[in-house]
């Protein structure tokens, strides 16, 4: 009886990439308490790194290795500039797009930080950070423009960046309120036959704007803000027949406008205001047959000069990356167009 001899199955090529730090206590911080900076950085990639003295080596497989690498450059960088770093700065890390070429094999590479590109926005209670590419670009056109639109899923930070921008105009002198929006939608239950008063009805529908206003000022602040009216949370049927002049106005949640509500909005803009409008096409909750308003807004006002259009996908989710994952298997499974 003949004997089959099968060939040894090939080994993984696991080759090693080091770097070498030049700051200890930086270094440090960059492990994380109980080196927990690496083990997410291993479990996400399947990589191993090892520490020896002032150098981290990645072993891995060429690609790992080198998201690797570069996940640790971008970290220790962020480092050299005064920052911490939590879990979801290195979730974020992990996920940015475009990596370098791999370094060679068995060649040491001496870390020295370029001068990257920061973007910062200052507010009264702390410095708010676009982490993604694409929350950079974001954050730059809601600067430069008059009107930006920023569309994306949940969790990318379309709406909270867009009140920090608001908060640093405004301490900066550059408007003289803010207004805040949302379509107040009915869920299931119509808003009349809630208990309280119009506030106390439309509140809830509101809370997410409270909750990004109270990150960047002081409570008593925000209050005194709004019995003064220099802060405004309304639902965007209050909108109607006013200018607003003077404004940091956003618009969230826009896919539930309809057509008429997204233009009686974008015509309330008035001198010195700046407008911003976010929301997710995926998540349109009104009744079946009305056209969302801020497809229409997408299809009617692209290619003015002035108004721009931002756009998010799941890598540039920043809440739990579960979240991310979610809207990944969504978008796999919707259908095609």
């Amino acid at each position: 009886m003949a004997t089959t001899v099968l060939p040894p199955a090939a080994a993984p090529d696991l080759s090693e990439t080091t770097l070498e730090f030049p700051d200890n206590y930086l270094l440090i911080d960059l492990c994380g308490q109980y080196d927990r900076n690496l083990t997410q950085i291993e479990e996400r990639l399947g990589v191993q790194i090892l520490r020896r003295g002032n150098r981290l080596s990645v072993v891995g497989d060429a690609a790992a290795r080198t998201q690797g690498a570069q996940v640790l450059r971008q970290l220790y960088q962020r480092l050299e500039t005064g920052r911490g770093i939590e879990p979801g700065d290195v979730d974020a890390a992990l996920r940015m797009g475009d990596q370098p070429e791999p370094v060679p094999e068995g060649q040491m590479e001496m870390f020295r930080s370029g001068e990257a590109a920061r973007i910062e926005i200052q507010t009264r209670r702390k410095m708010v950070e676009p982490r993604t590419d694409a929350q950079k670009a974001y954050v730059r056109s809601l600067f430069e423009n008059e009107l930006a639109f920023g569309i994306g899923p949940a969790g990318t930070g379309k709406t909270y960046l867009a009140v920090a921008v608001g908060v640093s105009m405004f301490l900066g002198g550059q408007v003289d309120k803010i207004i805040l929006s949302r379509p107040a939608v009915e869920a299931g239950e119509k808003l009349g036959y809630l208990p309280g008063d119009m506030k106390e009805k439309v509140d809830p529908y509101m809370q997410p704007l409270y909750d990004a206003l109270n990150d960047f000022l002081p409570g008593k602040q925000v209050q005194k803000m709004m019995e003064e009216k220099v802060i405004e949370i309304a639902p965007l049927a209050f909108m109607r027949g006013r200018t607003l002049s003077n404004a940091f106005v956003v618009l969230d949640e826009a896919q539930n406008a309809t057509s008429m509500q997204m233009k009686m909005f974008l015509t309330r803009l008035g001198e010195g205001s700046r407008m911003v409008v976010t929301g997710d096409r995926t998540q349109v909750d009104l009744p079946r047959g009305v056209t969302s308003g801020l497809s229409d807004a997408e299809r009617l006002l692209k290619g003015i000069a002035k108004i721009s259009f931002n756009y998010f996908t799941a890598k540039d989710v920043v809440r739990h990356p579960l979240v991310a994952a979610i809207i990944e298997a969504y978008d796999r499974d919707a259908p095609p167009g």
